[in-house]
């Protein structure tokens, strides 16, 4: 009986100790299968108030929004938020968020990303004087405006006739129009304060400043490109103010029209037009009769694509746009679809302009059955970096530091019905091919090997080019919605529309595709679009 109970004991003792091993074996063993690397993209954004689309960069982990004046700042709704599938993100659709200040959003699947969600919100502001001399100043961060007056006008009676420091609808000094103000003259100036509120939100103090000045006309700035020169001028409102220019070294003036002129109060800017390329000249603005100093300017070099007809090519497949000995200015889909025994664009000695050839952008699938994925054709200033599995990585831009006005050539489109649709496009509707051009300015962006471009594009991450980012000084487009008429290649341009004047590019981009949503691999296979003497032009 004794041994029988020692024996239970013993089995007893051993199967616990057996049990607190296995249960310790979880906490001892090391994983050492790491969790895969996901990297997570904001690949949508919209909020209430916002103009426009969002400014997406997936280098930099940022997005900027624009609002609407009228939107508060410091509590924005989110409407749509979107992530790299599988994703989640520490905000979301309702979510109401703080824009004052640089927004941190936290993207999580295995590993967590931090982005940034930045706001600009322009307020219209306007503050105008009678007789004033050039325009306003604001500043916005101390809450003050200032403008000049004539020195013999004097400061006894300021008339202003135009006021809004707030957004739409906000009051001044408790009214919606402009209210009697009360100035305290201090010598060479006189100020007054006004108190703007708009909702529950805006309730700010501002102070106006009225200053005496003895300059009464004078030039600004001059911006030269290469056959036009912009040329931002101020005088006194009212008077007869304009521009005038000549080439140096010459003695007879030209005036600049009137119908290129535009004015801001007292300010103005001429646009000079037809201008000689590399050439210096010398300008002055006028009030009155009243002259400012002279100022030289000397304009820019006009600069071409190269290969710009498409007459050089090397290799089969895939096959180069460019000949034996040059360097790679255009780039195509062809190192990625010629993995496949296909080039995605061609030449055609057929159907072309002028030379011996013309492009040939050609969508189709590639892939052998079912087994593959529709390619639009197309050409690109740039290069094919790399194929990320199905998918490539593309280098937009090529150096250029010109600033030309549009961008013109011939083609030939051929729409497709579309029998790979999606989201985008549906099967059925005929397909649409684009020809767009952009100028980016900055050191670029820059890649593994240490190149640098406008922009990176990855399909796979719908990392695509964005007309409305931070570096693009000009856009212009061409979207092609049904085909050409006739069986030649036909004119085509495309005006370069800026967002200022002062911005010097470093690089421009010009893409073509027979097939709008390729970069979604949606369109139609029988899709084509020719493409013959590609130029640029630098005048208006």
């Amino acid at each position: 009986m004794y041994l029988m109970k020692r024996n239970m004991l013993i089995k007893t003792a051993v199967g616990l100790a057996l049990c607190i091993i296995v249960f310790m074996i979880p906490a001892c063993i090391k994983n050492d299968f790491p969790y895969p690397t996901v990297k997570l993209y904001i690949t949508g954004m919209t909020v209430e108030g916002q103009v426009g689309d969002a400014v997406i960069s997936n280098e930099g982990q940022k997005v900027t929004l624009e609002l609407e004046e009228t939107v508060n700042i410091r509590k924005v709704k989110v409407n749509a938020f979107e992530v790299t599938e599988g994703g989640t993100a520490s905000i979301g659709k309702d979510s109401i968020i703080d824009l004052t200040s640089p927004y941190k959003v936290i993207l999580s699947l295995y590993q967590d990303y931090v982005w940034t969600i930045e706001a600009n919100q322009n307020i219209m502001r306007a503050f105008t004087v009678s007789g004033q001399i050039g325009s306003t100043k604001f500043y916005p961060d101390t809450h003050e405006a200032s403008v000049n007056v004539p020195m013999e006008k004097g400061l006894g009676n300021i008339e202003v006739t135009e006021l809004k420091l707030g957004p739409e609808g906000s009051t001044h000094n408790g009214v919606t129009s402009i209210p009697e103000l009360m100035w305290e003259k201090k010598g060479a100036y006189a100020v007054s304060n006004v108190k703007v509120e708009y909702s529950d939100f805006i309730d700010e103090e501002w102070t106006l400043y009225v200053n005496l000045t003895d300059i009464n006309v004078g030039i600004n700035s001059v911006d030269a490109w290469t056959n036009v020169a912009w040329v931002n001028g101020f005088g006194r409102e009212g008077e007869s103010n304009g521009c005038e220019y000549k080439k140096d070294g010459e003695d007879v003036w030209s005036k600049v029209e009137d119908s290129e002129l535009t004015y801001d109060g007292g300010n103005f800017i001429a646009r000079i037009v037809h201008l000689e390329a590399n050439t210096t000249y010398v300008t002055r603005v006028f009030s009155g009769d009243e002259y400012s100093e002279e100022v030289r300017f000397t304009t820019g070099s006009e600069e071409q694509p190269e290969n710009n007809s498409f007459e050089y090519t090397s290799g089969t497949s895939p096959l180069y746009l460019f000949g034996e000995g040059q360097e790679m200015w255009w780039d195509t889909g062809n190192t990625g679809s010629s993995t496949m025994g296909k080039n995605v664009t061609t030449i055609d000695t057929n159907l072309k302009h002028s030379g011996n050839q013309s492009l040939l952008l050609s969508s189709q699938f590639v892939g052998i059955g079912i087994i593959g994925k529709f390619a639009a054709g197309n050409v690109f200033a740039g290069k094919y970096l790399k194929t990320d599995g199905t998918d490539g990585v593309l280098g937009f831009g090529r150096p250029f530091t010109s600033r030309p006005t549009k961008l013109k050539g011939y083609l030939k489109y051929n729409s497709g019905v579309v029998d790979k649709g999606g989201d985008k496009i549906q099967n059925e509707q005929n397909d649409i091919g684009i020809v767009y051009v952009a100028l980016t300015d900055g050191d670029g962006v820059a890649y593994d090997d240490g190149s640098k471009w406008s922009c990176i594009i990855k399909t796979k991450t719908k990392q695509l080019f964005n007309k409305n980012a931070d570096n693009v000084v000009a856009y212009g487009e061409l979207v092609l919605n049904e085909s050409s008429e006739g069986n030649d290649l036909i004119p085509f341009e495309i005006d370069l529309d800026y967002n200022s004047t002062n911005r010097v590019p470093s690089r421009i981009v010009i893409v073509a595709s027979a097939s709008y949503y390729g970069d979604y691999f949606q369109g139609s296979t029988s899709s084509k679009l020719w493409l013959d003497d590609i130029n640029l032009e630098y005048d208006y």
